[in-house]
């Protein structure tokens, strides 16, 4: 099981993937939209990488309130297996 520093390091690779932004820009306090650009077409995305990557489940109802890094940081650490 990752702890948050490895999993936002790996969250920053995905979002790097699939928008281009720069890993040390991918911080927990930092908002996908707002801060990041990320358009929701590419949070999806981002969203079937975390799940593939942390083996969770991100339901569709979770994942609109996945609003900065570190939102996300915390529901995958939560539900890890």
């Amino acid at each position: 099981m990752a702890d948050n520093a490895q999993i936002l390091s790996d969250l920053a690779d995905i979002v790097n993937d699939i928008t281009g932004v720069d890993q040390a820009e991918v911080t927990a306090e930092k908002s996908f939209t707002d801060d990041l650009d990320v358009d929701s077409l590419s949070m999806v995305e981002i969203i079937y990488d975390c799940e593939e990557k942390f083996g969770v489940e991100i339901p569709d109802e979770e994942s609109k309130n996945l609003k900065t890094v570190g939102d996300a940081v915390a529901y995958i650490a939560a539900h890890q297996a």
